[in-house]
């Protein structure tokens, strides 16, 4: 018998050569037309070299079973529980696993074993959540980026809750077209607290001013989002509001970039009305009921001035014809609104002032930016290489 052959012959035989012996008897397993007696002695040879103290050897033999769903369970179950080069392949490739055995390995193995999980050609829910909840960052990423992987939203939201702060993670959830407005606002915000957090480590900025930096631009970029994704403003809203980010520096930013939608969603969340009766006051031109609607969404008073002004600015069209969409800030229309409130009582005022200064600014640079744009853009390209 040849498996009485091989077993005497392996006894004295280097690793090297006991490995090749041993891939050529597990393919020959597979896939020879051996008798019912073969195919036992096969596999008993097997299993006996599940014990080889070279993991050469257990390696050749878990690299030539990993894919087939003919290989014998007990020596595939085995072989997953060994060293981590061993099992890896088996992990990622065998089909005779049930979802609560890679639920056990990722919950119980290390960083490749859970990233050859993470990269199954196919990944249900359960297993995903799992390495969501417990893997490595390498083995999220690779989840990630495996397009077969099921997701769920929940899974992600996990990930970025562990691991927002990697550009590594980043990156490819960003990429993702299937996650939530919410969950892409919170990889935003996570990114502005890692810049602030490296800029105070560097001595460049000092902590308050790195912060107060950090938050402004992730206001900016929460109204771009919320001008991007008209349809999911509410979710946008929720989330801000749980995760204290709903502040009258983000709704008043809104407002003056012109995303009346995100203004008055804003309101009603705060002010825990339908939208539709926000909607009244804010374009009836009295000015009696947005004080009210201001007073129940609980905004600061001392903000209230800025927002009527900015409201009034906007029935009598002062959006019309600004550029920069519902992204951008409003110059023309923060002038009007810094102007008018710089005339009211300075120390009820001051911050409010600050805040539309630094607003101001930045759309003056914002408008200087697309004007060069046009400009560029109208020039002829021989003009261009010739300036060049």
């Amino acid at each position: 018998m040849i498996v009485r052959h091989f077993l005497d012959w392996v006894r004295t035989a280097s690793p090297g050569k006991r490995a090749e012996a041993t891939s050529a008897l597990a393919r020959a397993y597979l896939y020879s037309d051996l008798s019912p007696d073969d195919l036992a002695a096969a596999e008993g040879a097997m299993l006996m070299l599940l014990d080889d103290p070279s993991p050469l050897v257990r390696r050749a033999l878990a690299d030539a079973l990993a894919a087939s769903p003919s290989a014998p369970p007990a020596i595939v179950l085995a072989l997953a529980a060994d060293q981590p080069p061993i099992a890896a392949p088996v992990l990622a490739l065998s089909p005779l696993f049930v979802d609560a055995d890679l639920v056990d390995a990722v919950a119980t193995g290390n960083a490749a074993m859970q990233t050859a999980i993470a990269s199954r050609a196919s990944l249900p829910l359960s297993v995903a959540a799992t390495i969501a909840e417990v893997g490595t960052a390498e083995a999220c990423l690779v989840l990630l980026e495996n397009t077969n992987a099921e997701i769920a939203p929940f899974s992600i939201d996990r990930i970025v809750e562990r691991y927002g702060h990697l550009a590594a993670i980043r990156e490819p959830l960003l990429a993702r077209r299937d996650i939530p407005v919410a969950t892409r606002q919170t990889l935003v915000a996570k990114l502005s607290e890692t810049l602030a957090g490296f800029v105070t480590e560097r001595a460049w900025l000092d902590a308050d001013h790195a912060r107060r930096i950090a938050r402004e631009a992730c206001e900016k970029a929460t109204v771009v989002i919320a001008a991007d994704t008209p349809t999911q403003v509410r979710p946008l809203i929720r989330h801000l509001r749980a995760s204290g980010q709903l502040t009258a520096g983000l709704i008043l930013r809104a407002l003056l970039c012109g995303n009346v939608v995100l203004f008055e969603e804003a309101l009603a969340e705060l002010a825990e009305m339908p939208v539709a009766r926000v909607s009244g006051p804010v374009h009836d031109g009295r000015n009696t009921g947005l004080r009210a609607l201001f007073d129940k969404a609980g905004l600061p008073p001392s903000s209230y001035p800025a927002f009527k002004e900015a409201v009034e600015a906007m029935r009598e069209g002062a959006l019309i014809g600004e550029p920069g969409g519902a992204a951008r800030l409003k110059r023309r229309m923060i002038e009007r609104v810094l102007a008018r409130c710089e005339d009211g009582e300075l120390d009820e005022v001051a911050p409010l002032l600050t805040l539309l200064r630094r607003f101001a600014t930045e759309a003056a640079r914002e408008e200087a930016r697309l004007f060069c744009d046009e400009l560029v853009g109208e020039t002829p390209a021989n003009e261009r290489s010739a300036a060049a």
